[in-house]
């Protein structure tokens, strides 16, 4: 059965969503971020797992529910963070970031039967999921992250290294305040839509 890692930036104001700010005040986008990762915490217990990890940039709260295992993140940039998770398993493993509350545990019930990996494609252009049969953190190494071309420099590497790649859903991230508004009517019954129903527009939004 596959591990399910979530890496994450423990929901603090000024570190976390920093793109919501404006319209949005940072304790509202720390609100947002927390809602998003309780939400995907939730989508990922509900799902079927060996292990469930939290690769966190901080320290947990209150937000985590139980079942997870927690291990900090390495030093370095995204691509370093990302191979590291993988490197904390062995056999199939499938990873998700805290950008998409609308993410179902249906989306992260995969199996590998029939392929290597998995891609779930962002609609900015990077990716919310990437699976392996076999971790193999060296796949995710040099790839730049955080620019339109990220997701298909992934891909085109798990392409290269002969894996047969299923594609999952493409999803959007919540990035910025017009993300927000998207996700939320997708999954109007979320921790993350409730939460933006109540932040209050700041003058002049």
């Amino acid at each position: 059965m596959t591990t399910l890692l979530v890496i994450a930036k423990e929901p603090r104001p000024g570190r976390v969503k920093t793109r919501l700010t404006p319209p949005f005040s940072q304790e509202e986008a720390a609100e947002l971020a927390q809602a998003a990762l309780a939400d995907t915490l939730h989508a990922v217990a509900a799902a079927p797992a060996s292990r469930r990890v939290l690769v966190l940039d901080g320290a947990p709260g209150a937000w985590l529910p139980p079942g997870f295992e927690v291990v900090p993140q390495c030093a370095g940039g995204l691509d370093e963070r990302l191979a590291d998770a993988f490197a904390h398993c062995s056999g199939p493993a499938l990873l998700i970031g805290m950008d998409t509350p609308q993410v179902t545990p249906e989306l992260l019930t995969v199996d590998f039967a029939d392929h290597d990996a998995c891609f779930g494609p962002a609609e900015d252009g990077g990716f919310w999921a990437l699976g392996l049969a076999e971790a193999e953190p060296a796949l995710l190494r040099g790839v730049p992250m955080s620019t339109p071309l990220t997701g298909a420099v992934q891909r085109a590497r798990l392409v290269a290294a002969g894996l047969r790649v299923r594609d999952l859903p493409r999803l959007r991230d919540v990035d910025v305040a017009a993300d927000a508004h998207a996700v939320a009517a997708l999954a109007p019954h979320s921790r993350f839509a409730a939460c933006l129903a109540r932040c209050t527009p700041a003058t002049g939004r």
